[in-house]
């Protein structure tokens, strides 16, 4: 079954770098377009960045451009976002999501940014 496995979210002081990962399983990696998407505290979800399962597609929404970057290792079935010159606004529950047929989400990783 399809699996999705988020990690390296932590506490990082304003202006900081973390790097997420998100572990896949189940499905043709390759095939398939990788989303990240983040709910902050009382707010919706929302989309952060995609890219195509080649990875010469990449997409962001306008508050993470230029700071954050998603890439993906198509050999070891996992997508990363580096997230650079983090800001508190960046505080939330990061997830990864897959549409294979249905939406499939993981658990998600806590990002703090905070002094």
């Amino acid at each position: 079954q399809v699996r999705l496995v988020e990690s390296g979210g932590d506490l990082v002081e304003p202006g900081g770098s973390l790097r997420l990962s998100c572990a896949a399983s189940g499905f043709f990696f390759e095939f398939y377009t990788m989303t990240w998407h983040r709910q902050g505290s009382g707010k919706e979800r929302e989309l952060v960045a995609t890219i195509s399962g080649n990875a010469r597609v990449t997409t962001y929404t306008d508050s993470v451009r230029g700071r954050f970057t998603i890439s993906r290792d198509n050999a070891k079935n996992t997508v990363y976002l580096q997230m650079n010159s983090l800001k508190p606004d960046d505080t939330a529950v990061y997830f990864c999501k897959v549409r294979v047929g249905n939406d499939y989400w993981g658990q998600g990783t806590q990002v703090t940014v905070s002094s």
